[in-house]
């Protein structure tokens, strides 16, 4: 079967793949589109597995809400440039989506979940993304939040994807309310908090803090010359003022509230809800950065430009 230079244009549109990928394909398939778009499908999958031993640290971190439900993903992809395609963008958001809708339990049932807009599976989409972007391309992790009111914020375009969820009880009008949690969302994003409350934080890592710390306070005070016996009772009431310090940079609700540091985020949110009204509680949060504990493969860029020209 003939086939025209619309054709190939067409299926261009319809898959997003290159033309010259388009042309092979309706070649293949002597110009029957629906075979074209099959043996471009097997070709996406052939693709995805050459290249999914390639290291993916990059790509996006994203958060929405969608219908009340939240959502934070982190999808990967080996370059920074591929989190400007809007061909990329677009499976992100449609990644988290999906999540949203079909409430997977872990990636193999987000895989296998239907792709917003499409018959095929999330996991088919992705390996279609890696013969359209020429990456290999990777869902990491995702968070879904269905109960108390969601807040979702998108730090750098992509870097850091927050989502935090609150219980907003009793109040008339919840606005300033969820403009407190964006402001909780973009502390989140800049400060790093590793826990919701000190409660959170485990016993053996606490231990080994106040380990740490009370080795640091005996070396100190031994450097002014006091006794071993006193030494000891004034380190440990130095340790207590520091573990509350380590409590601060780690613990959302400890941490200095950005906005106000004279007060913590925990201040903030009681002070609010009491002005308002009504009940203000952060339940839990999640920060997603993009590459985070992925070990990125080092290139000299020389020898990069070197292998081109050869």
């Amino acid at each position: 079967m003939a086939f025209t230079a619309v054709d190939v244009k067409n299926l261009r549109e319809m898959t997003g793949v290159g033309m010259m990928d388009c042309k092979k394909a309706l070649e293949a398939s002597d110009g029957d589109v629906d075979k074209a778009r099959d043996w471009l499908r097997e070709k996406g999958l052939a693709a995805a597995q050459k290249k999914a031993d390639r290291i993916a640290a990059e790509g996006i971190a994203f958060a929405d809400v969608y219908d009340g439900v939240g959502v934070a993903v982190e999808v990967n992809a080996e370059t920074d440039f591929v989190a400007k395609n809007e061909k990329f963008v677009d499976f992100v958001k449609g990644v988290a989506e999906a999540v949203a809708k079909e409430n997977p339990a872990d990636l193999d049932a987000l895989f296998a979940a239907t792709f917003p807009g499409t018959s095929r599976t999330v996991r088919e989409q992705q390996q279609e993304m890696v013969l359209v972007i020429g990456e290999n391309i990777s869902v990491r992790r995702f968070a879904r939040k269905a109960t108390g009111t969601s807040i979702a914020y998108v730090h750098a375009g992509g870097k850091i994807g927050v989502l935090v969820n609150l219980t907003i009880e009793g109040l008339a009008d919840t606005a300033p309310a969820i403009e407190l949690g964006r402001d909780i969302a973009m502390q989140i994003a800049a400060m790093r908090p590793l826990y919701l409350t000190s409660a959170e934080v485990e016993a053996s890592e606490l231990e080994k803090e106040r380990e740490i710390q009370l080795t640091l306070a005996m070396e100190e005070n031994r450097a002014k010359g006091i006794d071993e016996e006193k030494s000891r009772a004034i380190a440990e009431k130095k340790v207590a003022g520091r573990i509350n310090k380590f409590y601060e940079e780690i613990c959302l609700l400890n941490q200095p509230f950005v906005k106000d540091n004279k007060l913590s985020v925990g201040k903030v949110v009681e002070e609010t809800a009491k002005k308002l009204g009504g009940k203000i509680a952060v339940n839990s949060f999640v920060r997603f950065e993009k590459g985070e504990g992925i070990e990125k493969k080092q290139e000299n860029f020389a020898d990069e430009i070197a292998k081109l020209v050869k």
